[in-house]
Order: structure tokens, then C-alpha cells, then sequence
């Protein structure tokens, strides 16, 4: 039996891991029915690869406005899926969206934190927030049994970065300070989800990429973002009841919290 297309929505689609992540997925062998790929700014010059490749897949590719930061922009945005998903819901979320400031806690602002917090933390629990009731369409409407990402769940894209194990012995050589914390509050975040919602069989997971050379990893990246996302995509589509709340890297290996 073929696969069923699934729904998917991605923030920060316009660039980096995010722009990747559409372009592996509308050109992969897993059947996408929407992909809703989600910006600050779709009209502007920085999503240009986006709409070029938007163009070139009319027919999946739905390139909508939303900023993490922004209540109202996040909730005009699941209007929009819903008027084209319907009672068929969401099958997948993937919270890419994310910023980087790098200093040490002595170099850390108040600014640093908030706005890093805004967008890393509190923009994805809004998002989850104003979803849910699509991911929670999309799960009943699967009529399959378990968790998966063709049924429902919420990837969001983290970092080794944020785990509180690591601290030791990867500090001195990336003091983003206000990033790790950020990072380590999505985990929770991640948790706490899967824990409140394991009833609505809304499957939640991280997965840290790598380190990879993007405009936010910069060019002495481990890997390149094709790399990454390849490695991702096949781990989102392997997850199951059993990787709900897990912290996983690209590669699938489980990572200390």
C-alpha cells in the first residue's frame, strides 16, 4: 500500500537547515501533500531561494508569514493551515526557527536573553500552542495506531548545546551563553509536552543537527546543511511511541540531557 501524504509545516523555511529541509522534502520519495514553509518575511530578499523554489512546486509548497516572536503572526498562520488542511489536521511540525548571540554570561545582555529566550523558548510554545488543534485533528484523523510523524508530532530542532552534561567539556569552546540556556529550555519544553499531551498520541521529540556550516554555524561546521537534514529527515521519519520526549542527534543516537 502506498504512503499516505502527510502535512507538514517548517519554521525558518527561508534559509539554512530550513530552506534544505523543503527542498529534501518536496524532492524525497516520502509523500508530501502541503508543505507549509514559514518566514518573517516571505516577500523580502532573504526568502528569494524559498519562493524560487516555491514556484517550482506550486502544487505542495505553501510559503506563509510567521515570526516566532509574534503572537498575532503565529496565530494568523494557523488560520491559514487550517483553511487548507481542514479536518485532516497536521501531521508534522518542525520548530527550526531559532537565533544564535554568542558571549559569555559576562558578555551576556539582558536584551541577549529575553530576545533569545522570545524566539528559541517562548515562540515555540506558542507555536505548539496554536497547532495543537491540528495536530490533534491529524491524529484522529490518521486512524493509525502509536505515534509517528505521519500521524502527529513536533520535532523541534535543538542542540548538544543545550544539554547540562556537556557543559565541561564543549564551554570554553562555544561561551554562547544565552543560547545553551535557550536550548535547554526548549528540551523542557519538549518534555513537558510529551508528557501533558502523550494522550492525544502527539508524538514530541529534538533532534540536534550537528554542527553544520550555515549562516548560524558559520564555515567551521562539521558537516554541510544537506548532510544534516538527510540525516534528520530520516530520523523524523523513523520515530515512533518510543523516541516521545527523546533528545536525539541527526544521526539518531539518543543524547544526554
Amino acid at each position: 500500500m502506498a504512503a499516505r501524504a502527510v502535512s507538514v509545516l517548517i519554521t525558518g523555511a527561508n534559509r539554512g537547515l530550513g530552506l534544505e529541509m523543503v527542498k529534501q522534502m518536496v524532492e524525497g520519495s516520502r509523500p508530501v501533500g502541503k508543505l507549509f514553509a514559514c518566514c518573517r518575511e516571505p516577500a523580502g530578499p532573504r526568502a528569494e531561494a524559498l519562493q524560487t523554489l516555491a514556484k517550482k512546486h506550486p502544487d505542495v509548497i505553501v510559503v506563509v508569514r510567521l515570526d516566532a516572536t509574534d503572537l498575532c503572526s503565529i496565530q494568523l498562520c494557523a488560520k491559514q493551515v487550517g483553511s487548507v488542511v481542514g479536518t485532516g489536521g497536521l501531521n508534522l511540525l518542525i520548530n527550526n526557527a531559532g537565533m544564535l548571540v554568542k558571549g559569555t554570561l559576562q558578555e551576556t545582555t539582558t536584551e541577549d536573553m529575553q530576545n533569545t529566550f522570545n524566539t528559541n523558548v517562548v515562540g515555540p510554545m506558542n507555536i505548539i500552542k496554536e497547532f495543537l488543534p491540528h495536530l490533534r485533528a491529524a491524529a484522529k484523523a490518521s486512524g493509525m495506531p502509536g505515534m509517528s510523524s505521519s500521524k502527529a508530532a513536533v520535532v523541534s530542532i535543538s542542540s548538544f548545546l543545550g544539554s547540562l552534561e556537556v557543559v565541561k567539556q564543549s564551554y570554553a569552546a562555544f561561551r554562547a551563553v544565552s543560547y545553551r540556556i535557550s536550548k535547554a529550555g526548549l528540551n523542557m519544553l519538549t518534555l513537558c509536552a510529551a508528557e501533558e499531551l502523550k494522550t492525544d498520541e502527539i508524538l514530541f521529540s529534538v533532534i540536534h543537527p550537528g554542527w553544520v556550516r550555515t549562516d548560524m554555524g558559520g564555515d567551521k561546521g562539521e558537516i554541510d546543511a544537506p548532510d544534516s537534514v538527510k540525516g534528520m529527515l530520516s530520523v523524523m521519519a523513523s520515530l515512533t511511541e518510543k523516541q516521545n520526549g527523546a533528545f536525539l542527534n541527526y544521526q539518531g543516537s539518543t543524547l544526554p540531557w
